[in-house]
């Protein structure tokens, strides 16, 4: 006999699922257990945090603890949660309309609005948005248009790089323990060493793309050194291979540039959007030449489609969300606030600290301390985390409205933990 997940549950609370009191009973049940219950995990001990309200840098749990905010839903909430302009421009797109079809067959106000003011602080040749649910979205986008666009197979990417975790965009994620156990993967796909001028020389015309992230976040925020980006810019234009720039998580004014590769004097070919793109909204984008994107719309016609990308409700956000950087020049303190964090977080339990900009990687040594700390951490109200390919080091990317005295709090608490306090 089969039986169900859920009916040995309610066997072993001793209820039967034909009981008429059985709803009434599971009122009984806390969130925690549900979350655990029917929510898919992603690990075996997730945290459990239970929020129940979110604000600028601040989060509420069901208790009413407050937690300053150190990780912004990964790079997401780059305005700060829930700013009334953007939780405005939802309300009035809800009213509007939501859903219709998002395929590129409907002109949608919010999605021309918001690709014309992304596409106006954009170099001229990132002119076309191709609009997905999320960063992993964009990327197998951006891998498919690139393949179309060159008619070659091959893809190149980075050790320790990280561009989504969907077939394709596995493929090209540098780092095999998060790979290997869903093999069969893309073929013809090569990874490098990121900063290394001797790697270049393995992109060839055979090469339909290469994808980097501009700032390596998962690596624990590695930067670009002594020229590399602009010489991989080089080697691209040499070989006729199409250059991607992954900046969905490192974008919207994170480095204290709205764009990353500003800073390096680059232009992609792709540009690859996500994460902060929808103002907390889930929204993705790929952004390329309308030459390049083009390459969509025969053999065959609707070369790439999608259900929600560009969703009306998400675009207003991102709209909402873009303008709000922009008009409260939130960027321009992003630099002092990224030497506040440096000139706090000193410690001889510190390692090494990797920044630019509001993306800080406090290098611990191990997972085993680092862990303990976060543990620490959260307990006194600092909300944080690690990062996938640099797992000894502490997350730190708060929303760009993080305040100053926010910043000494926090880390008043790292030193603290790490003195046993």
């Amino acid at each position: 006999m089969i039986i169900s997940l859920r009916h040995l549950y309610y066997m072993n609370k001793g209820e039967s699922l034909n009981n008429p009191l059985d709803k009434q009973r599971s009122t009984a049940i806390s969130n925690r257990e549900l979350f655990l219950s029917h929510v898919g995990q992603t690990s075996e001990a997730p945290l459990a945090l239970e929020i129940v309200k979110a604000k600028g840098s601040t989060l509420w749990d069901v208790d009413g603890k407050t937690y300053i905010d150190l990780i912004a839903g990964i790079s997401v909430c780059n305005i700060g949660h829930c700013h009334p302009r953007v939780v405005e421009a939802i309300k009035k797109q809800v009213d509007e309309y939501m859903h219709i079809m998002v395929l590129g067959e409907l002109v949608e106000s919010p999605q021309v609005a918001y690709a014309k003011k992304l596409t106006d602080h954009l170099p001229i040749s990132l002119n076309s948005v191709f609009y997905t649910a999320s960063g992993t979205e964009a990327t197998e986008g951006a891998m498919k248009l690139a393949k179309r666009f060159t008619g070659r197979t091959q893809i190149i990417s980075f050790k320790n790089s990280y561009h989504g975790s969907t077939q394709g965009a596995l493929s090209i994620m540098g780092d095999e323990y998060w790979r290997n156990a869903f093999r069969p993967l893309l073929p013809d796909v090569m990874q490098l060493d990121y900063n290394s001028f001797d790697c270049l020389q393995n992109i060839t015309e055979r090469t339909a793309c290469v994808v980097a992230e501009t700032i390596q976040a998962e690596a624990g925020v590695l930067v670009p050194q002594n020229g590399w980006l602009s010489a991989l810019r080089k080697r691209c234009n040499e070989t006729g291979t199409l250059l991607v720039l992954d900046e969905i998580q490192c974008g919207f004014g994170r480095n204290g540039s709205l764009w990353a590769f500003e800073q390096f004097d680059v232009v992609p070919d792709i540009l690859l959007l996500g994460k902060a793109l929808g103002g907390g909204m889930p929204l993705g984008a790929f952004i390329a030449d309308k030459r390049l994107m083009d390459s969509f719309t025969n053999h065959p016609v609707l070369g790439h489609i999608n259900t929600f990308g560009g969703h009306p409700v998400s675009c207003a956000a991102g709209l909402a969300a873009l303008n709000v950087l922009l008009d409260e020049k939130l960027i321009d303190g992003v630099k002092n606030k990224e030497a506040l964090f440096l000139s706090l977080l000193v410690h001889p339990s510190i390692q090494s600290v990797h920044s630019c900009g509001l993306m800080i990687a406090v290098d611990f040594g191990s997972f085993e301390v680092n862990k303990k700390i976060i543990d620490a951490l959260i307990q006194r109200g600092v909300f944080t985390d690690w990062f996938l390919f640099a797992s000894g080091s502490l997350r730190i990317a708060p929303p760009l409205v993080i305040s100053d005295a926010e910043i000494r709090i926090a880390c008043g608490h790292v030193i603290n933990v790490l003195n046993g306090n």
